[in-house]
């Protein structure tokens, strides 16, 4: 027997990735940005487990029932911020960063392929230093599997990028191996980068990042997939 719940939640989730089942009426539409927006901001307030749907209906200023006509709990609402975010950095790294350096690639005695992932982890620094709410949900196991899977996977997301460089540009073969190494990559870099912001200060975090950037490069472009 199906979970009203669990169904109702990958409903969201989906309204939220693959554009079916959107809200109709552009004030449906605009009550989902609220809340949205509205968890994003008390995120960025206070600790994840304090932010509630009473809280973030509160804050949206609607009813917990409207708020429950679009998300049904928090979990549902905690993936649809992980997926506005996500694509949003998809779209800033393909073209502050991929596109620049095609031209870098056209010479592959010269090119250095960590120069990517290297930029690639900056950015994306960058970005959950002005992004709160994308950071305190990233860190942990608060996003769920489905939607890191369908955002995250080496056929998406970020680690598609990686994978579409090492195989149209420099010619890596596509095999399992290399899913699996990006898999690899995408989590033992989450952790990572996590573990960096529990140090207290940004010289100890960067000293860690740039640890964490030799690591990931010398296994993923060691030339063994």
């Amino acid at each position: 027997m199906s979970n009203p719940h669990a169904d109702s939640a990958s409903a969201a989730i989906e309204q939220q990735s693959s554009g079916r089942r959107k809200p109709v009426q552009e004030r449906s539409q605009q009550t989902v940005a609220r809340i949205i927006e509205a968890a994003g901001a008390l995120l960025a307030q206070m600790p994840l487990e304090d932010v509630t749907t009473t809280r973030i209906a509160a804050e949206a200023g609607i009813s917990i029932g409207a708020l429950y006509r679009f998300f049904p709990d928090k979990q549902s609402i905690i993936d649809a911020i992980a997926i506005h975010h996500v694509r949003i950095f998809r779209a800033v790294a393909e073209d502050a960063i991929i596109r620049p350096l095609l031209d870098e690639i056209q010479n592959l005695e010269t090119f250095d392929p960590a120069a990517v992932l290297n930029s690639m982890i900056d950015a994306y620094i960058v970005y959950l230093d002005a992004h709160p709410d994308f950071r305190a949900i990233s860190f942990g196991r608060h996003i769920s599997a489905a939607t890191k899977e369908s955002e995250a996977s080496p056929s998406v997301g970020l680690p598609a990028l990686i994978k579409n460089l090492m195989l149209e540009r420099l010619g890596i073969p596509n095999t399992p191996e290399l899913d699996r190494m990006l898999r690899v990559v995408s989590e033992a870099g989450e952790r990572l980068i996590a573990y960096a912001y529990e140090h207290p200060t940004r010289e100890e975090r960067d000293l860690i990042i740039a640890e964490m950037k030799k690591m990931l490069a010398g296994y993923l472009f060691s030339g063994e997939a």
